[in-house]
């Protein structure tokens, strides 16, 4: 295990549009370690997502976002991703006209720096990859996103992270809208992402505590109100979902400004 964190959240402050969203967030993930943001609707876990991707339209008033040990709060999207940091949309975008193979190439070689990456390489790579997630190896020649399930989609997800070998993967409520076998699915796929990229970093924003059943989190982080409220160990997200968000409300609303 790498002794530098993956991820590092400094006193976190965004604003949108010049409205305050986050107030002040700190988080830590470790190499090898899987943490859980949950939050109610509004409460910036979002917002969170999109500033970690550098979105411009969320601005950094304050704080610092640390990858692996290097100050990555003011770099660009491409840059972050070619430093290892990975984000799982929560609706993927479709891109007709490109296929799953031809896009992996190209963020393949961004991520490694080689302008020419093999096509022969990374068609390998995803036919051994879509059999251990239990896909078709015919999935690689589709349009990227377009025409697929809500399933699909998310484990096309699973199967980008698997082949970019990220520092650090943002997983942006990836359990919504799947029904219980598809969730089912992708989590097995995230198990088996874990299990070949030991030192992977991941953080898992979600509303809800149910794809928990399925990855165990060794911390759980609540997020009301722009800020973090309660952090623990995976019982934390029991205690969600018995208690539910309000009963997180007073804390958040006790906190300083």
């Amino acid at each position: 295990m790498s002794a530098m964190p993956a991820l590092e959240i400094n006193d976190l402050h965004v604003s949108v549009e010049g409205r305050e969203i986050l107030r002040g967030v700190s988080l830590t993930v470790e190499a090898a370690t899987l943490h859980a943001l949950m939050g109610p609707n509004g409460s910036g876990k979002s917002t969170l997502a999109q500033t970690l991707l550098a979105n411009p339209a969320y601005e950094v008033t304050a704080g610092l976002i640390r990858l692996a040990g290097e100050d990555i709060t003011y770099l660009p999207t491409d840059q972050r991703a070619a430093r290892g940091l990975f984000l799982g949309f929560q609706h993927p975008e479709e891109i007709p006209g490109v296929s799953v193979l031809n896009f992996l190439r190209q963020a393949i070689a961004h991520r490694k720096g080689i302008d020419d990456y093999s096509v022969l390489e990374v068609r390998v790579q995803l036919m051994q990859w879509t059999a251990r997630l239990g896909m078709d190896s015919r999935f690689q020649e589709r349009y990227l996103n377009e025409g697929f399930s809500g399933g699909e989609k998310k484990r096309n997800e699973v199967l980008q992270m698997a082949m970019l070998e990220p520092v650090m993967a943002v997983l942006d409520e990836t359990d919504s809208g799947l029904d219980i076998d598809a969730l089912r699915e992708v989590a097995a796929g995230i198990e088996e992402v874990r299990t070949d990229r030991t030192d992977l970093g991941l953080l898992l924003i979600t509303h809800y505590q149910r794809v928990l059943e399925y990855l165990r989190p060794d911390a759980v982080h609540v997020l009301v109100d722009g800020r973090i409220v309660a952090s623990g160990d995976a019982e934390l997200a029991h205690t969600v979902e018995t208690q539910g968000f309000d009963s997180f409300r007073t804390v958040s609303q006790g906190a300083p400004s």
